[in-house]
């Protein structure tokens, strides 16, 4: 799967069963449904893909204190990109760990 494809399946009920547990959170978000983006990324604090994604979702609420600390967490540095360009990043990224 690549960003064009993931994009695309954005408009399905429901997310594809291969995805990543953070990108299933990114996919989630992606559709405007905070709530189980961020349950997803709450359910395994501690693993560095999960809290990136958890840092991504605070900067997105604009809470950005607690993004830093969950970027520190993740060992990412808090990014100067925007908000849509740092997820398509993010979403590149996992994607090329599957």
């Amino acid at each position: 799967m690549d960003l064009a494809a993931f994009n695309a399946s954005l408009a399905h009920p429901a997310a594809p069963p291969a995805l990543t547990p953070p990108l299933r959170a990114l996919w989630h978000l992606a559709r405007g449904e905070w709530e189980a983006a961020h349950a997803i990324a709450q359910s395994q604090e501690g693993e560095r893909r999960h809290d990136w994604v958890h840092a991504h979702l605070h900067r997105v609420e604009g809470d950005e204190w607690n993004a830093g600390y969950w970027y520190r967490r993740a060992g990412k540095p808090v990014p100067e990109a925007p908000i849509e360009a740092e997820r398509a990043a993010m979403i590149e990224s996992l994607l090329s760990e599957m």
